[in-house]
């Protein structure tokens, strides 16, 4: 009977009824990713669970449990909704961008990513830390008030200068907007992911927990071993060269980056120079 029923319903599919199953699907499947290695995961098997058990105490006549999950599935959507307002805000976020039209207008030029990459490189090598983060369509209006506003055109010597460790702005985050440096000593929120290693700083967490609530890309200097690291949606790519770091900014941030060739620092503690090779 079942089988007699399914073949029917399969003869009237038509393509309009695939296409409504390729958009369930679809969205179904960018809901798991965004939750995909977050403490939100968890959350949802837990209320999961709750689900099936209320089917389960209706199958086997436990009444008095059936009767107390009654009264709280009601209230499922709302604990959904304040449960997951972070990874509601960040789907509606993917939803209202406009890449090709917002990139025009805030994509810095190749030159402002070489002084980054530079000075990324410069710090890293002497166990400097630094946390550079440069917006992309998802304005970062809101950290940026939380630092210091400078609205100063972004050089390498401006960051050397920023992330020095006498420096008053050197702790927090440094702001990139389009070819501005907008703001310095930003904070930032802290990624509460549990498969993050242990072994990485608030810096780390910080440049993955940015990454997680907007589209932006953050650069890491690290302190603790000197090394460049890079995040972007959420995910952390560690140890990376020059060379590897050039190229990630020039895929995610749509710019030609030429190779610079690099003057290793003099001991009296001068700018080391770097010059564009012919």
């Amino acid at each position: 009977m079942h089988s007699a029923n399914f073949m029917q319903a399969l003869r009237q599919l038509n393509w309009l009824a695939g296409l409504d199953i390729l958009l369930v699907a679809w969205v179904i499947y960018h809901c798991l990713l965004l939750l995909r290695g977050t403490r939100a995961s968890q959350v949802l098997w837990g209320l999961l669970l709750l689900v099936l058990a209320f089917y389960a105490s209706e199958w086997s006549g436990l009444s008095t449990l059936h009767w107390l999950l009654s009264l709280a599935l009601p209230y499922l959507f709302i604990a959904i909704i304040v449960l997951f307002q972070a990874e509601i805000r960040q789907g509606l976020a993917l939803i209202g961008r406009r890449p090709l039209a917002l990139r025009l207008f805030h994509a810095p030029g190749g030159d402002n990513y070489e002084d980054i990459v530079l000075a990324i490189h410069y710090l890293s090598a002497r166990s400097i830390g630094a946390l550079i983060v440069i917006e992309r369509n998802t304005g970062l209006r809101t950290y940026a008030e939380s630092g210091v506003a400078l609205d100063a055109r972004l050089n390498y010597d401006l960051l050397l200068a920023l992330f020095n460790p006498a420096a008053p702005l050197h702790d927090g985050a440094v702001l990139v907007r389009g070819t501005r440096l907008a703001a310095a000593a930003c904070f930032l929120p802290i990624s509460t992911n549990p498969g993050i290693s242990s072994h990485l700083g608030t810096r780390h967490r910080a440049a993955i927990g940015i990454t997680e609530e907007t589209d932006a890309v953050a650069i890491v200097a690290s302190e603790a071993r000197g090394t460049i690291s890079l995040a972007v949606g959420g995910r952390l790519e560690t140890d990376l060269s020059l060379d590897q770091l050039r190229a990630r900014l020039s895929q995610l941030c749509g710019q030609y980056l030429p190779p610079v060739e690099i003057q290793p620092a003099p001991e009296n503690g001068h700018l080391p120079a770097a010059r564009p090779r012919a």
